[in-house]
């Protein structure tokens, strides 16, 4: 490769450093989020915290990801400008209605709990779901399982299935910091507020009925 392909900062980065650069920024662009709370992520998160971190954002602003360095939580995140970035395009419908019923458990858990991890069970999530989407049917359980693949991929949460646990509705979901910078919302009102977009209205609900009336 070229040096001209290269950041103009590319010069001054040491060769036993490149390659961890560029794992970070494969991180960031790849999944939007650097885990580094452990093995490799966490030797790459404070290299980049500690030595890299205007380079690593100069290199992001263009394409309008700012580069967010959360140290209670150690992970590096690649947040979109609304402005400029709209990352939820890159989100079906039914990924997105799941994101916001987690930015609402994360919001709720925030007020009400001290524990820093938000965590709770597919079951629990299925039920959220109905309690803020109240005309529109959760996915079934084995799409709902690859709907949280792909956020999992994202690095927005992670899962895994208790000892014992029989059932998908058992699997514990960990809603990570980097979730509600996804969807950043100033206060729970503005949450609801995007969620009421997806609630069918009644005249939809209308129209879709009329063949069936025009037909008795």
């Amino acid at each position: 490769m070229t040096q001209n392909q290269w950041p103009s900062f590319w010069p001054d980065v040491p060769d036993e450093d490149r390659a961890g650069i560029r794992d970070i920024l494969a991180e960031l662009l790849g999944r939007g989020t650097l885990l580094g709370d452990g093995g490799s992520g966490r030797d790459l998160f404070l290299l980049a915290r500690d030595h890299y971190r205007e380079h690593i954002a100069d290199y992001l602003a263009p394409l309008g990801l700012e580069l967010v360095v959360d140290d209670d939580f150690s992970l590096l995140q690649a947040r979109p400008q609304p402005e400029t970035c709209h990352l939820l395009a890159q989100f079906t419908k039914d990924e997105t209605l799941l994101l916001l019923v987690m930015w609402r458990a994360w919001d709720d858990h925030r007020t009400n709990e001290i524990s820093s991890a938000v965590v709770l069970t597919v079951d629990d999530l299925w039920t959220r779901f109905r309690n803020t989407f109240e005309k529109i049917d959760p996915p079934e359980k084995t799409h709902l399982d690859s709907l949280l693949a792909r956020l999992k991929r994202h690095r927005l949460i992670r899962t895994r299935r208790p000892d014992g646990a029989e059932n998908l509705g058992e699997t514990l979901i960990e809603i990570l910091p980097s979730l509600p910078r996804v969807i950043p919302f100033d206060d729970l009102e503005a949450c609801l507020e995007r969620a009421s977009l997806y609630e069918p209205t009644e005249s939809s609900e209308d129209t879709e009925e009329a063949p069936q009336n025009s037909e008795n």
